[in-house]
């Protein structure tokens, strides 16, 4: 429960900066860690105000009998949406409030369930305590990201804890070590009725997991294979009561992804270029949580050949399958000829299942192959373990407060005037649409509008991920966007070459980010020109027809931003403005 509390701790930590440095102006934002968590958000407010599984939070476009929306990313993954939403609804809570909780919750039920785990197969419970701080707190370091990058000066890195990206995987993980620990019972338990049980339980858990996350319940198929087949060549006489174990499992398995699949065949055309799956047949060798669970197998090995470990016994089976986990997964394109942003897996699970791998492969070895039995390990050992997990866990949670401060205070300083528009929204005449087109120069608010009130975008940088938009649309969006912005040919020559968000408008994320795909290709200046041309091409042609689709019911501006407003006022009359904190909102119409 204290090791649990402490990564809690830690995990709140950019939010009780954020509530020091805002004071009484705080408006109830929730500090973010990672900046795909807003499309999350978003996507629970629309859940939390009753619109169906198939939205989109951003457009304003919902599943209707009329207007069939396909299915994306968070319709597919709905199970820990709704974990999260359902509650929220109950209780009254706002999807920030919400975000906050959950912040908490995930990273106290991450730990319990990674204790259960330990403390199951070593019978340890003091070890197990450590593994928590250990495992969590290291997570980033396995992955070769965050601080680690920092101290070798490699630049700008993925920071936090990764595994508390709210929802995705933060509401899930939990029920992958719960997997993994029903797997394990069915090494150990005699009774072939519990053990038939505990197939029962691992495989509504791996259901569970097909309709959460899917880097989830592909790294915990790995694990299941994996752990099949090591027993199949360590007994080989039990082969008939090891099919009907993992038989069990299968028939869940099965049950789970024929839907999902169906599901699939349904996504959005623009769903693959958007999660940027490559075809390819090429090995991934060197990744850091592989190399982690490489040498945790070949520890294993060798303890095996100098019988220091039992090779047969459950234990080095189970914590084996969990080392070859990481090269099985990082080269199953070698096979299917597929890969879906491996890094991924890098950061949000399979870092956890290697230093996992590390803990029961140093037990076992320490133990001379007897996970709970033989040498106890000092307690003055697992105590500086757990000091200097923590102490590493406090650097990496405290460079998303440095990093990402500034973009929480924005954030929250634009929930006032976002809470406004919620007011107006719901102000509006019955049959008038539901979800007027909002226009912002501020990129914050464009991102955190959803997040709070039912109101579409005209556009901001997580619009794509959803089924509403084509990728055509979605950089039309932004040719708008910048157009209304003022932004010229010249200064959008500049944007194309320079400007993050800009490029994943333009490219696609699988070319503007070079860590998401191992096919990657590299975006030319050719293409570059031609973007430049099409946009020039766009504003000059700009007319009413386009400046109707969508169009425009509020216009919010920042009052630093001295924003010109020529572009605008050519197709839409401005209401007199109305101040609300930084901000200006102005009601619009469209010329006749």
């Amino acid at each position: 429960m204290l090791a649990a509390c402490a990564v809690a701790l830690l995990a709140l930590y950019p939010q009780i900066t954020l509530w020091a440095e805002r004071g009484r102006d705080w408006n109830g934002a929730y500090a973010y860690i990672d900046t795909d968590e807003v499309a999350y958000s978003a996507y629970i407010n629309a859940l939390v105000d009753g619109r169906p599984r198939r939205n989109d939070p951003y457009t304003g476009r919902d599943d209707e009998p009329n207007s069939p929306q396909p299915e994306s990313l968070f319709s597919i993954q709905f199970a820990p949406a709704y974990m999260v939403a359902i509650p929220a609804r109950l209780f009254g809570l706002s999807t920030s409030t919400t975000f906050i909780l959950l912040l908490v919750i995930a990273a106290f039920a991450s730990g319990l369930t990674i204790f259960r785990l330990i403390w199951e197969v070593t019978g340890e419970e003091y070890l197990a305590a450590t593994a928590i701080l250990f495992v969590l707190c290291l997570g980033t370091l396995a992955s070769a990201q965050g601080e680690i990058q920092y101290l070798f000066g490699f630049g700008p890195a993925y920071d936090n804890f990764p595994f508390l990206r709210r929802y995705l995987p933060a509401v899930s993980l939990p029920f992958f070590f719960i997997f993994c620990t029903f797997l394990w019972r069915i090494l150990t338990v005699e009774d072939s009725r519990k053990r038939r049980l505990s197939a029962v339980l691992t495989g509504l858990t791996f259901a569970l997991l097909v309709f959460s996350y899917f880097y989830l319940w592909t790294a915990a198929i790995v694990v299941l294979a994996a752990l099949a087949f090591l027993l199949l060549i360590a007994r080989p006489e039990r082969w008939l009561q090891t099919l009907k174990d993992f038989g069990v499992i299968g028939i869940f398995a099965a049950a789970a992804l024929l839907p999902y699949f169906i599901l699939l065949s349904h996504r959005a055309s623009t769903m693959d270029k958007a999660q940027a799956l490559a075809l390819t047949h090429a090995p991934d060798l060197f990744r850091s949580p592989e190399l982690i669970g490489i040498a945790a197998f070949i520890a294993l090995a060798l303890g095996a050949q100098r019988t220091l470990v039992k090779w047969q016994s459950s234990a080095t089976l189970f914590t084996a399958a969990l080392a070859l986990t990481p090269f099985v997964v990082f080269n199953q394109q070698i096979v299917t000829g597929r890969s879906l942003q491996p890094i991924h897996y890098e950061q949000f699970i399979i870092n956890y299942v290697s230093l996992v791998a590390v803990v029961l492969t140093f037990t076992l070895l320490w133990r001379g192959g007897r996970a709970k039995s033989g040498r106890a390990i000092p307690a003055l050992a697992l105590a500086c373990v757990a000091l200097a997990s923590f102490g590493w866990g406090y650097l990496e949670m405290r460079a998303p407060r440095d990093i990402l401060s500034e973009h929480n205070r924005t954030r929250d300083e634009a929930v006032p005037v976002i809470l406004r528009l919620k007011e107006l929204a719901h102000s509006l005449p019955a049959g008038t649409n539901t979800f007027p087109i909002v226009f912002s120069s501020d990129d914050f608010l464009n991102e955190s509008l959803p997040t709070y009130a039912p109101l579409g975008v005209l556009w901001t940088r997580h619009m794509h991920v959803f089924s509403g938009v084509t990728l055509e649309e979605n950089k039309e969006r932004l040719f708008q966007q910048l157009y209304y912005e003022g932004t010229t040919a010249r200064e959008f020559d500049d944007l194309a070459h320079n400007d993050f968000q800009v490029l994943l408008a333009l490219f696609g994320w699988e070319r503007a980010n070079k860590n998401l795909t191992i096919n990657i290709r590299p975006i030319t200046e050719a293409e570059v020109s031609a973007e430049i041309r099409n946009y020039s091409d766009y504003i000059a042609a700009f007319d009413r027809e386009r400046a109707s689709h969508p169009t425009l019911s509020y216009v919010v501006t920042s009052i630093d931003d001295k924003f010109d407003f020529t572009n605008l006022d050519r197709w839409y009359t401005r209401e007199a403005g109305e101040r609300i904190g930084r901000f200006m909102l102005y009601r619009v119409k469209l010329k006749s």
